[in-house]
């Protein structure tokens, strides 16, 4: 599966984000990324595949999640970068700076997270979405100073004109010591 486009969902209840969690992959055939509780008791799915298969699963988790979605997304044409960054499944063989960049919105961190991949040619490492860190959402890109410092702060803007910004820092030349601990 190609897989150019991501679908999201947010709910406020597990019980119904399991029920459109089912209906999201009968609904068309799609790659479930993630179906979890996140924090703070909340349910999370993030789902891949061609785009109008996202688009109809995506209608199909809202219709199912009714009154209890909170956020969602639809991204078409995402960046290559954006899915094995949020499996966690992300080789890095060489890093260099390093740019984080924290929201209090999920949606909004991998619309960010995407934008900084595409404007510039950094390596995204890592997209953690709300589990176990109070229901925020970063991501940490690497590459040389300048692509990382560009790419970092045009994510920071996007989420910082949304009033969702958390956090954003760049770290010119990482110690490898520290490497090896995050």
């Amino acid at each position: 599966m190609k897989e150019p486009s991501l679908g999201l969902i947010e709910f406020k209840s597990i019980a119904q984000g399991f029920l459109a969690a089912d209906a999201v992959v009968k609904k068309a055939p799609v790659r479930l990324l993630t179906a979890n509780p996140i924090c703070p008791g909340k349910y999370l799915i993030t789902f891949a595949g061609e785009v109008a298969d996202v688009e109809e699963s995506l209608a199909a988790g809202i219709n199912a999640g009714a009154d209890m979605v909170i956020n969602q997304l639809f991204l078409p044409h995402l960046h290559e970068s954006v899915i094995p960054a949020i499996a966690g499944v992300k080789a890095v063989k060489k890093y260099g700076a390093l740019g984080i960049v924290e929201s209090f919105s999920v949606a909004s961190c991998v619309l960010a997270a995407d934008k900084a991949a595409k404007v510039s040619p950094i390596e995204l490492v890592e997209i953690r979405l709300a589990n176990g860190i109070g229901g925020k959402a970063y991501f940490v890109l690497t590459g040389d100073l300048d692509q990382v410092e560009a790419s970092t702060f045009a994510a920071r803007d996007m989420i910082k004109a949304e009033g969702l910004l958390a956090g954003c820092t760049v770290i010119p030349a990482p110690h490898k010591d520290f490497l090896e601990r995050v």
